[in-house]
């Protein structure tokens, strides 16, 4: 396909709560969109960075940086064979996987928008329907978080995930389990809060029944996950350390984990985000499909990864009341504690023009030459 314009925009979507993690708060989303326009029709992607670089280096105003001057250039200058090709079409530029895999999101959208197959088929979904577990942020008070959780629990999700960090984190998850008792599926997400210093504290979450801990540990250090994973009951899950799979592999291999949370922009894009889930599948690791805070575009993606066969526990793929009071496309709505997997052609959904007008705060076109 030709691709004849690339198009950056930006959006800022409010928040229905603030939502505090280990790194920060956040209120608002300043979100970058990536629209291609080729000779086979039209594609979207959505760019998951932060405004800041606090979850990971990338950021917002960087993505659109290293797409404007680098990606985006790379495309336009000459047809791809398909979307797989993009990676090596960009292969110079080092990094920076959240900028190429918005635009290669994209990419898929608009070649398999042509080829009527839903992006779900194409990854090698097997599921019509994916469980839905939801993030909930750093409470105010321990009452605050028992109360945020009930309305999420009586919404239906099938699985709670509690952000943690130093001070935050034995007593909210004794008040939660003792509040919604054994059978409710729980776990928790640290985001590199943590240190070797921590360990026997850490030890105490054996108390809890936990489906695990996610990524307690710095992004580099494997070594003390591993020592924690042999220390433990609670069975340990990475994220920011996996960025490809290759480092899932590797992880894996050296008893860092035994569960992998896949993030598609984290590793580069979803085409990278099913070669992890293949890797971890032929090595017995179960994956689950982590989330951030995506507007119905990136949810729509979210949604087809997570319907491939390995996906065995319920992801951060929560429906769109959960962070919007309104999306830019028309909305996930939580059924029994899941979401419909779209079915249409490429992500099958599509932006709401005049609402996306409204929440919009820049947009510039890129073209060859």
């Amino acid at each position: 396909m030709k691709i004849e314009m690339v198009e950056l925009r930006r959006i800022a979507m409010p928040l229905r709560r603030p939502f505090r993690t280990s790194f920060g708060t956040q209120t608002r989303r300043d979100i970058l969109l990536v629209r291609v326009v080729t000779d086979i029709g039209e594609g979207w992607g959505e760019c998951v960075a932060l405004a800041d670089p606090v979850y990971s280096s990338e950021y917002v105003e960087g993505a659109q940086q290293v797409l404007r001057e680098y990606l985006a250039p790379q495309v336009l200058a000459a047809p791809l064979a398909s979307a797989r090709r993009m990676a090596d079409r960009v292969s110079a530029v080092i990094g920076h996987r959240m900028a190429k895999a918005a635009l290669e999101t994209a990419l898929l959208d608009a070649e398999l928008r042509a080829a009527s197959m839903s992006l779900a088929t194409y990854l090698g979904g097997v599921r019509d329907r994916v469980d839905c577990g939801v993030s909930v942020g750093i409470a105010p008070s321990v009452p605050e978080l028992v109360d945020e959780v009930r309305g999420y629990v009586e919404e239906g999700y099938r699985r709670i995930k509690l952000k943690v960090e130093p001070g935050w984190d034995v007593e909210p998850l004794a008040a939660v389990r003792a509040e919604f008792g054994p059978d409710l599926l729980l776990q928790v997400d640290a985001n590199t809060a943590y240190t070797t210093t921590d360990l026997r504290r850490l030890a105490r979450f054996d108390e809890f029944d936990l489906l695990l801990i996610e990524q307690p540990f710095a992004e580099e250090d494997l070594e003390s996950h591993r020592v924690l994973s042999r220390a433990i009951r609670t069975p340990v899950c990475l994220d920011e350390s996996v960025v490809s799979a290759a480092s899932a592999a590797d992880a894996i291999r050296r008893g860092a984990c035994s569960v992998v949370n896949i993030k598609a922009g984290r590793v580069g894009g979803y085409l990278e985000a099913a070669r992890v889930h293949d890797v971890c599948t032929a090595l017995g690791v179960p994956v689950w499909c982590g989330g951030m805070l995506e507007t119905g575009l990136g949810r729509a993606a979210n949604v087809a990864l997570a319907s491939l066969p390995g996906f065995t526990l319920p992801g951060d793929t929560s429906g769109s009341g959960r962070f919007y009071v309104e999306d830019i496309t028309e909305p996930f709505v939580l059924e029994d504690g899941q979401l419909a997997v779209p079915q249409g052609p490429g992500l099958g959904v599509a932006p709401r023009t005049d609402f996306l007008d409204e929440v919009t705060t820049s947009r510039e076109e890129l073209t060859a030459g």
